[in-house]
């Protein structure tokens, strides 16, 4: 089954930084990617904004080579990559002054989808949304899109909000985290409730405790400084996977559409039980061979900054109370893997004793570096000499059951399709950010007060001693990075 391809209207795309690396190297090729199986309308324009002075024949020679670099070998036929950059101008505009706001007003046009995509610091937010309604460049009917980080802390998100509803309504606001794009994070609002056999068993009467995974093989160089003012804790848990926990945990919204979705993930943060410290592992990772330690890219040789945290979760409320959720996320991991795994009970009665608390049965999401759905089972081994059972896996992987082959969209090109549609259901909205931070900064502050340093651990395993025991004093293991 070959997924279809449905236009967007036309539109007008601004985007601010766009010289910058995350639209070089994401927004931008991903466009190109939306443009060549026919998704971008030909009245589509892509305007580039930045301080830097460049002409439109600069900008495109830029965006060219970042396509060279990005984009899919099968898409870059000349004549494709010519008629994608036809598309694209741009305009100099200073952020937080008055040059530029004047011709980029006039280089809009009225009768299509305006967006103003905002890939730069969170401390250009409010002045750019302040300008782009000051100099007359947003409408009634734009849109705004902001990246994260979303704040420090929930002051700092508070303070945010402010900034841009002052400018911009609530409706218009569209607060993007990637992972919320990828095919299976969907694909599990489809599975629970487009299917009647999971939801049935999706409770903590049959579900024995959920892990959340989002483990990362590459360390903070090049990074550093920035990591070392957030740590794994507001980088990764604080959105990520909140975001994966909240879409696991929450209950049936009564239509799909995004406020009623997003009213339920609320729901979920504001069920948080607080996390006593005995249940949160932090962790640095060391040296190893000629890589440096944390300590040796983080740019303060004393920083209790964490590269990896563990912790368990529990959820107060009739559907998941006794059933624990367990996150982790971390650098320098063993694998590059993202995985929410729902572990079921055994059977009420198991009349096969060797088989007594394996807890055999787990639906296992994968969203990188391979997306799919596995179910494992048990089974009897195939052949004579007794009644052995083993485990074995229902595996479907996107891209070969659906046929998408490099027709399917990254998660970039799928939200911001979303934002020229005028869907919100996978950007999070104000208040859900804001809870997100309440739950988080008494978690921070805890840790901070002790003045606690994180636990060391070797590049290439699975984080911490600590956080193996997290889940065994339990009775239960982590899954296996792999």
């Amino acid at each position: 089954m070959v997924s279809r391809v449905i236009p967007v209207d036309p539109f007008d795309l601004v985007v601010f930084g766009a010289s910058g690396d995350l639209a070089q190297r994401k927004i931008l090729p991903g466009l190109f990617h939306r443009f060549v199986v026919g998704q971008m309308p030909k009245q589509a324009r892509i305007i580039g904004v930045a301080r830097r002075k460049m002409d439109h024949a600069a900008f495109r020679a830029q965006v060219a080579t970042s396509i060279a670099t990005f984009a899919p070998a099968s898409l870059k036929q000349q004549d494709l990559v010519a008629a994608f950059l036809e598309r694209l101008s741009y305009v100099t505009v200073d952020a937080t002054g008055e040059s530029g706001w004047a011709s980029l007003a006039e280089h809009l046009r009225d009768d299509v989808v305006r967006a103003f995509y905002l890939s730069v610091s969170p401390s250009l937010f409010g002045a750019i949304a302040q300008n782009l309604q000051t100099y007359g460049v947003a409408t009634p009917t734009s849109r705004i899109v902001v990246e994260k980080p979303f704040g420090h802390d929930l002051k700092s998100a508070q303070a945010l909000n402010a900034d841009l509803r002052r400018s911009f309504e609530e409706r218009q606001i569209y607060r993007i985290d990637h992972y919320l794009g990828k095919e299976t994070v969907q694909n599990l609002m489809a599975l629970r409730f487009a299917n009647a056999l999971w939801e049935p068993l999706w409770n903590a009467t049959h579900v024995d405790h959920v892990q959340i995974t989002v483990a990362e093989s590459l360390g903070v160089e090049g990074r550093g400084e920035y990591y070392d003012r957030s740590g794994a804790m507001r980088d990764m848990v604080q959105n990520h996977l909140m975001q994966l926990l909240c879409l696991t945990a929450m209950e049936p919204p009564s239509r799909f559409t995004p406020n009623a979705v997003r009213d339920e993930k609320v729901k979920v943060i504001e069920a948080l039980e607080p996390v006593p410290q005995s249940d949160i592992v932090r962790g640095q990772y060391r040296s190893r061979g000629d890589e440096g330690s944390y300590l040796d890219h983080a740019g303060d040789p004393h920083s209790r900054t964490e590269s990896f945290v563990a912790m368990k979760v529990n959820i107060a409320n009739w559907r998941w109370s006794g059933t624990p959720f367990y996150l982790r996320t971390g650098k320098k991991l063993r694998a590059r893997s993202s995985e929410i795994a729902v572990v079921f009970r055994d059977p009420p009665h198991m009349i096969f004793p060797q088989m007594s608390g394996r807890r055999g049965n787990a639906l296992i999401i994968k969203l990188q570096p391979d997306e799919g759905i596995t179910l494992r089972n048990t089974i009897k081994e195939p052949g004579p000499g007794g009644f052995r059972l083993a485990e074995v896996n229902l595996d479907m992987t996107f891209a070969d059951a659906l046929e998408q082959g490099a027709d399917a969209p990254d998660a970039y090109e799928r939200l911001i399709m979303d934002v020229i549609r005028g869907d919100q259901t996978l950007f999070m909205r104000g208040d859900e950010v804001e809870a997100a931070w309440a739950w988080v900064d008494p978690i921070v502050e805890g840790w901070e007060d002790a003045r606690a340093t994180p636990a060391g651990y070797d590049p290439g395993g699975s984080g911490p001693d600590d956080a193996l025991m997290l889940l065994h004093r339990d009775g239960r293991r982590w899954r296996e990075l792999n």
